[in-house]
């Protein structure tokens, strides 16, 4: 019974090195979108109407959604995609799924938003895709950081994410 119970648990290594991946990733995902959140407040009517408070609120509130979608799409990812040897097996497959979905979703959220629920707008200032109308800022969010997040989370040797690491 010991052994059949042993195979299907991950060897000790990958358990804590999928740990560190996650924390890693999550860690970045929560740093840079708060600061692309803040970076592209111009781009949103709250810049031009809304107070400092409104603002700060905006921000947060939406890191917090950010990091949920992130979170979501990578355990998506794993769930279907993924092994009991991630993040040494099916590595690039995991973090595909995770960044198409948090695309998809980004995108689907800010035509709601923008165009149907009317929960926030753009400024002049954002660039948009002229079919749908979302804004660039947010897509390019959903591109770099998550892709710049699986990078960096697989280099356990990067300087930032060890002092991050050591801190947490």
């Amino acid at each position: 019974m010991s052994d059949l119970r042993d195979s299907l648990l991950p060897p000790a290594a990958s358990g804590a090195t999928w740990l560190a991946v996650l924390r890693r990733y999550i860690t970045f995902i929560v740093v840079a979108n708060l600061l692309w959140e803040i970076a592209h407040l111009p781009l949103y009517t709250v810049w031009q109407k809304g107070s400092a408070g409104e603002m700060a609120f905006a921000a947060i509130h939406c890191t917090g959604g950010d990091v949920l979608i992130a979170t979501t799409a990578l355990l998506g990812g794993l769930l279907f995609l993924g092994n009991a040897r991630w993040p040494d097996e099916r590595y690039l497959a995991v973090a595909a799924f995770a960044v198409v979905a948090g695309l998809g979703y980004t995108i689907f959220s800010e035509w709601l938003n923008t165009t149907i629920r009317r929960s926030w707008g753009y400024t002049d200032l954002m660039p948009t895709l002229p079919a749908i109308e979302v804004g660039l800022s947010p897509l390019a969010q959903w591109i770099v950081i998550p892709l710049v997040a699986f990078w960096l989370a697989r280099r356990p040797g990067a300087a930032a994410m060890q002092l991050i690491e050591r801190r947490s």
